[in-house]
């Protein structure tokens, strides 16, 4: 089989692989559509934490499944499932809480292990959904709605609460159309007239530019209760505090690279909580296919591009990395 693998930063190279037998666990799926995520931006950028080379990347999968292992009796050959990437240990105390989306051992498959920028891929039988009535593009997407839901889970947003999401990206997309499908009043913040003209129109939430007093003007001269920050900046991230009235949270799903600056004093008059929210949990995907049923959220909400896997490697830089016009991309393997 064909498999993209990336060597070092800014270097794709395909390689021929061997379809392997699926373990006793395991089923082999051949893979339909996987998306691109800022994940494989930032590791082809060499700006990925939690992350070595060489690495098949693509943690957005979905595929159809060819073999399935000797112990495995829930799937079989013919079924189209979902991808939930991240295989936790099920011993560490986070596993045993119940919070295995943290687990102390975690491997993400595309980010830890190899992922679904091939053309079979083995995963466990564990780390499916099925999708059987879902396209492959819109299966594929399903990843990240998912770690938009856990974010809004986290942030616990109830019907009525203010709600800021910064950052319009796919995963501030997520955030702000599942938080309003909660009954929640929602706005978005982004430095971007683009893609705040965007989120407006698919979404149906006020977009603004991420300033205290644009927020006042929205919330009836208040602060948000809750900012969901889904930029990945530190500048941003460090700006959240002055986003959130009194006794609010701020909720960091986006992922930086190095430390960030809050103000103290602020944070501490504040009284603010703060949290991380990393991956998602089989509830989260499974929230995500009833919203998907229900119309409340769509591929078509941030979908922009798709590519042929055969051209990935020699388009990815000019039409992936320096695109400013993608929001969101999927690999189709054929046509």
């Amino acid at each position: 089989m064909k498999t993209l693998v990336v060597e070092k930063p800014y270097t794709f190279k395909y390689e021929e692989t061997n379809i392997q037998k699926p373990g006793l666990n395991t089923v082999t799926l051949r893979v339909l559509a996987v998306g691109i995520c800022g994940t494989d931006i930032h590791a082809y950028t060499g700006n990925q934490p939690f992350f070595t080379y060489p690495r098949v990347l693509g943690h957005e999968v979905c595929g159809e499944i060819t073999e399935v292992g000797e112990n495995v009796t829930q799937w079989k050959q013919g079924d189209r499932v979902a991808l939930i990437p991240y295989v936790s240990c099920q011993v560490c105390p986070s596993c045993q809480s119940g919070r295995p989306n943290c687990c102390e051992n975690i491997s993400v498959i595309g980010v830890h292990e190899n992922g679904g920028f091939c053309e079979y891929l083995n995963v466990p039988a564990s780390q499916l959904l099925s999708v059987s009535d879902v396209e492959p593009s819109t299966a594929a997407l399903i990843e990240p709605f998912a770690i938009s839901a856990h974010a809004v889970r986290r942030a616990n947003v109830q019907k009525g609460q203010d709600i800021l999401v910064v950052g319009a990206g796919p995963i501030g997309l997520g955030a702000a159309a599942i938080a309003k499908s909660d009954g929640a009043n929602v706005i978005v913040a982004d430095t971007s007239e683009e893609r705040r003209k965007h989120i407006e129109k698919v979404v149906g939430v006020k977009a603004i530019t991420p300033d205290e007093e644009a927020v006042r003007e929205c919330f009836s001269g208040a602060l948000a209760l809750t900012v969901i920050d889904a930029t990945g900046n530190a500048n941003a991230m460090n700006n959240a505090v002055n986003l959130i009235r009194n006794g609010g949270t701020i909720v960091y799903v986006g992922l930086h690279k190095g430390n960030l600056e809050i103000s103290d004093p602020d944070f501490h008059k504040k009284e603010t909580t703060l949290m991380g929210s990393r991956n998602a949990t089989l509830e989260d995907f499974e929230k995500v296919a009833s919203l998907m049923a229900s119309k409340d959220i769509s591929a078509e909400m941030m979908l922009t591009h798709s590519f042929m896997f055969s051209e990935l490697a020699e388009i990815y830089q000019e039409q992936v990395i320096d695109n400013k016009q993608l929001l969101k991309a999927v690999i189709l393997m054929s046509e």
